[in-house]
């Protein structure tokens, strides 16, 4: 069956009776937005599922998909439909409204603690598909305490496959994965690193090799191998570079 951009909005409930004061508040958001969008190497857009559009996209060219952001903003959730992979953009669809029947249970004080977080593929110039990992966080609700402006984040993924749908609150440190093939949210147990365990991972993110990083720390090689060794266990992962990318996403340091 095809996707249509309207099969994106029908679990939404969000009410369409914003006032031009409603929109001034939006207006610091998107400011907010666009300074951010100028200290991190992620790209950034804020969803108005008021309006059913985007209020502002950055210029970080993984979202782009070789547009500008002029034309992303334009194209609005066009832009997935002409960028994602059928197979991916199915996928969405169906974490599309498992989210939002998750956020839907959730109490309303709780609303904006919470975000999501999974995998898919988009087009590149060429063709050529990457996968990355989409954040989605929240930033106002309406008067019954819908979804109105939310913050989105697009990076590479350090996965190997789409799907990877994660809900957690930083505040509470709960956390919920979605399986795919029971159909159900499974309370998962945080990842925890240890204050060595995060030294080492930045030192290795900074390029610093075992020798350099034994120096700093006052331990020896075996010593850092060992560390290595449980942040690859702990995190699932073979590299570092997958071991910093995942750590990050996981806003593990």
């Amino acid at each position: 069956m095809k996707i249509k951009i309207e099969d994106f909005f029908k679990p939404v409930q969000v009410k369409d009776d914003f006032s031009k004061d409603d929109y001034e508040i939006v207006e610091a958001f998107i400011n907010f937005a666009k300074s951010l969008s100028r200290l991190t190497y992620q790209s950034i857009y804020l969803i108005d599922y008021s309006k059913k559009s985007f209020l502002f996209v950055s210029d970080n060219p993984i979202f782009l998909c070789g547009s500008t952001p002029t034309e992303v903003m334009r194209d609005g959730y066009y832009h997935y439909v002409n960028n994602v992979p059928e197979s991916d953009l199915h996928l969405l669809k169906k974490i599309n409204d498992v989210g939002f029947d998750f956020f839907g249970n959730l109490d309303a004080e709780d609303r904006l603690k919470f975000s999501i977080s999974y995998d898919f593929h988009l087009k590149q110039p060429g063709n050529k598909p990457l996968l990355v990992n989409h954040k989605l966080k929240p930033l106002l609700l309406d008067k019954f305490s819908n979804p109105w402006i939310a913050l989105c984040l697009v990076s590479m993924s350090s996965h190997a496959n789409s799907g990877n749908i994660r809900f957690k609150s930083d505040e509470d440190g709960k956390q919920f994965e979605y399986d795919l093939n029971k159909d159900i949210w499974i309370e998962t147990p945080r990842i925890k690193l240890k204050p060595r365990e995060k030294d080492i991972l930045l030192f290795s993110a900074q390029g610093l090799t075992m020798d350099q990083i034994a120096d700093r720390l006052y331990v020896s090689i075996d010593t850092v191998k060992f560390h290595k060794k449980q942040i690859f266990s702990k995190l699932k992962v073979k590299s570092i570079t997958e071991a910093t990318a995942l750590a990050i996403e996981l806003s593990l340091f």
